[in-house]
């Protein structure tokens, strides 16, 4: 009887700590709802960080609602990734460094909100906010949809960002990024 009962205080504990990972993977993402939300009412209290190359930046556009552009990978133009046709693509080493240093710029301890925001969220957005989880930034985040959204499935538009994401809800953005914010190694 008592070793059931410690069996299913076990299982219990197990459950619970399963759940928790669970949500903490659910609670990666933010909408975009919720960051201008966020956005909005106090944005002292939270880093908005661009993690695209800033070459891409220079291409697609940039918003300056941002606080600056950190890059999570950055295209190495020396080495070709055959099987996805394009440059390779390697992570910043100094992402951290410079996450940590955007967060002191606003006098932001590591615990606060860090939102990351990439093309489409998928590539960029969701494998940085994960790194900088492991790396001990608790409530790292990245934007659903990132900058320019999903592209068409179907059609005469098909390949085209027109779904959703910052530049396809009307959110203020430029062509050009701003020099004081973009990535400058």
């Amino acid at each position: 009887m008592k070793l059931s009962g410690l069996l299913r205080g076990v299982v219990l504990m197990v459950a619970g700590l399963l759940s928790t990972a669970v949500l903490s993977d659910n609670e990666l993402g933010i909408s975009l709802d919720e960051l201008t939300e966020r956005l909005s009412g106090d944005p002292s209290q939270l880093i908005f960080i661009d993690v695209r190359d800033p070459v891409e930046i220079m291409f697609v556009g940039f918003t300056d609602a941002v606080d600056a552009n950190v890059p999570y990978l950055l295209v190495d133009r020396h080495e070709w990734d055959e099987s996805k046709n394009r440059f390779k693509m390697n992570r910043n080493e100094d992402f951290v460094a410079q996450v940590k240093a955007t967060l002191a710029e606003k006098g932001l301890p590591d615990s606060a909100l860090i939102v990351t925001m990439c093309r489409s969220g998928s590539e960029r957005g969701m494998p940085s906010a994960k790194y900088l989880r492991d790396n001990g930034f608790e409530h790292a985040r990245y934007l659903e949809h990132g900058f320019q959204g999903d592209a068409i499935k179907e059609g005469a538009q098909k390949g085209l960002r027109l779904v959703n994401g910052w530049q396809n809800a009307g959110k203020p953005w430029q062509k050009k990024p701003n020099g004081q914010k973009i990535y400058k190694p």
